[in-house]
């Protein structure tokens, strides 16, 4: 939910120095994809993912002639909606005044010379609440579960990519083992007899996990860049896999393989507004107000085309 605290002078103090934050701000995966100027539009929160269809099993015919001559039985291919949904991003600003007017109030040290890091309040909070939704986003966009809103007091909630492998049963359970090549060998076997492609699969994975990994491949010589991203590769049975670096965002115990080719941000841009606008609000006293609003959704393609591997071991 968004912050209802007002930003007041002495709830914001003012400092110095170079300004950092030790919380995860990078979005790998929504860069992959196109992040949060691409993607594609909606004007109904549910949207399409894919249409898909089946053959039959394979097998030996055996039409004889006559059965020829008299026709063989009528079978329709019966194609089915797949879907997913945008859901409601928000952040909301409120700062008095007085706390705007003070940005030459030091508080910390009070060294000569010395200025105030943020020189515009509103600019730098509305900055960082795009930076805490691109967050938001790309950890929905990997952790996500499906949910559709039926009433407006129930939300919708985006499908997000380890929730998509296992619509799809492409996921291996390790059992609390460690990540090994027998486990990657029979998770990429069974993406490979569910139908998956492999036309631009990224891994993605915790630290340790990814040290697991680093452990049990050589890289490829070449490195690749996905949506901007530079990453490592690994050569498999089914091509050159490309390897993101440690993700924290992802569960510890996660291994995904996401196939960044068929997937996009999806926005429902609201008339006149746009897809993820700031907006002020009608003031109430000496403070200004504002919001970021944003429906955004994930479009993850056919979800045969990714996987996972669950419950790995973490120590």
């Amino acid at each position: 939910m968004a912050n209802e605290a007002t930003g007041t002078i002495w709830g914001l103090p003012n400092y110095t120095g170079a300004l950092y934050t030790s919380d995860m701000i990078n979005t790998p995966f929504l860069s992959m994809i196109g992040g949060l100027n691409g993607g594609r539009q909606t004007t109904n929160f549910e949207f399409p993912t894919t249409s898909e269809y089946n053959h039959e099993t394979l097998q030996q015919e055996t039409i004889t002639e006559n059965e020829s001559i008299a026709g063989v039985t009528a079978i329709n291919r019966v194609r089915e909606q797949k879907k997913n949904v945008v859901q409601i991003f928000q952040e909301k600003i409120i700062l008095s005044y007085v706390k705007m007017s003070n940005y030459g109030r030091l508080d910390g040290i009070n060294t000569a010379g010395a200025a105030n890091n943020v020189v515009s309040e509103k600019d730098w909070q509305i900055a960082k609440a795009l930076e805490e939704i691109a967050r938001k986003v790309e950890w929905h966009f990997l952790q996500g579960t499906y949910a559709i809103s039926t009433t407006s007091d129930t939300p919708n909630q985006t499908r997000g990519m380890i929730a998509a492998a296992a619509l799809a049963s492409n996921t291996v359970d390790a059992q609390t083992v460690d990540l090994s090549k027998d486990l990657m060998d029979e998770i990429l076997l069974t993406m490979f007899e569910n139908g998956a492609m492999f036309k631009n699969p990224v891994i993605f994975c915790g630290g340790f996990q990814k040290k697991k990994l680093s452990s049990i491949y050589g890289y490829a010589p070449e490195d690749r860049n996905v949506g901007g991203v530079n990453i490592k590769q690994i050569e498999t049975d089914y091509g050159n896999i490309g390897v993101a670096n440690p993700h924290r965002m992802m569960p510890s115990s996660t291994l995904l393989i996401a196939d960044v080719a068929f997937c996009a941000p999806v926005f429902q841009p609201v008339p006149g507004k746009g897809n993820l606008f700031y907006e002020d609000k009608s003031k109430t006293g000496a403070a200004e107000k504002g919001q970021i609003f944003g429906q955004i959704g994930l479009d993850y393609g056919p979800a045969w085309c990714h996987g996972t591997i669950t419950n790995l071991a973490t120590s």
